[in-house]
């Protein structure tokens, strides 16, 4: 069963996340959303929407699966992951996330990659909440999350892994966009995407370049160390 599917319209592309469970990464996930976004550079898209049936956007990483995995495999799973969470933050066109339902974990880590968050308002949860489950957040993913939770909120959001609804996500800061409940949020989502059709792409791909590749070179860099300092302690 597919865990996505992708469209475009009116040169905005759409990812849509839907396995019919809660939407957790593994290898299938991370190699069907590769493809769909090798198929938004391909179809010349001016904008990514990423989005999901109501209820759940991503519950994050697959914790079913990282049990099974030997140390190797563990490795490949993790650069997996961090490089294609990373394509998303460098993304050369406008992306935003867009959807109503729990963001968990790689969840919130994806929403955070993006460029716009809009949430629907009601009883979800947005968390990083990684150290809560006995998991280290590498440098990596700390950037991404800097990038978009504001500063007086680091520790809280990242450290203590609090729990946020969409409201007290927005009212922080972190959701820039709340949707009334029962909103439509990919109309919003399509609505803010066509405003920037005003950019040029490829200024507007460079200039994202420019702020962000910098430092996601400085994260990478300590990557394998950060990880195998993990790993091996954990062994």
């Amino acid at each position: 069963m597919k865990k996505m599917q992708y469209s475009i319209e009116d040169r905005i592309a759409q990812i849509r996340f839907d396995d019919g469970k809660m939407n957790v990464m593994n290898w299938e996930f991370f190699s069907e959303l590769s493809d769909c976004l090798d198929q938004a550079q391909a179809d010349c898209a001016q904008a990514l929407i990423f989005t999901a049936r109501p209820g759940v956007f991503s519950a994050g990483l697959d914790l079913k699966l990282l049990p099974t995995l030997s140390i190797a495999e563990q490795f490949k799973f993790q650069k997996t992951f961090a490089t294609i969470m990373l394509r998303i933050y460098l993304f050369p066109i406008p992306t935003i996330a867009a959807y109503v339902g729990h963001s968990i974990a790689g969840g919130a880590i994806l929403s955070y990659a993006c460029d716009r968050f809009m949430a629907v308002e009601g009883p979800y949860k947005i968390q990083i909440n990684e150290i809560a489950n006995n998991m280290v957040l590498p440098s990596w993913i700390l950037m991404i999350c800097r990038s978009s939770v504001p500063p007086g909120f680091w520790k809280e959001a990242l450290l203590h892994a609090h729990i946020y609804t969409p409201r007290e996500a927005f009212e922080k800061g972190i959701v820039d966009d709340l949707i009334a409940e029962n909103g439509d949020v990919l109309e919003a989502a399509k609505a803010y995407a066509r405003d920037l059709f005003r950019l040029s792409v490829p200024m507007y791909a460079a200039s994202k370049r420019f702020m962000r590749q910098k430092e996601v070179d400085e994260v990478m860099a300590v990557f394998e160390k950060e990880l195998v300092g993990v790993l091996v302690n954990n062994g």
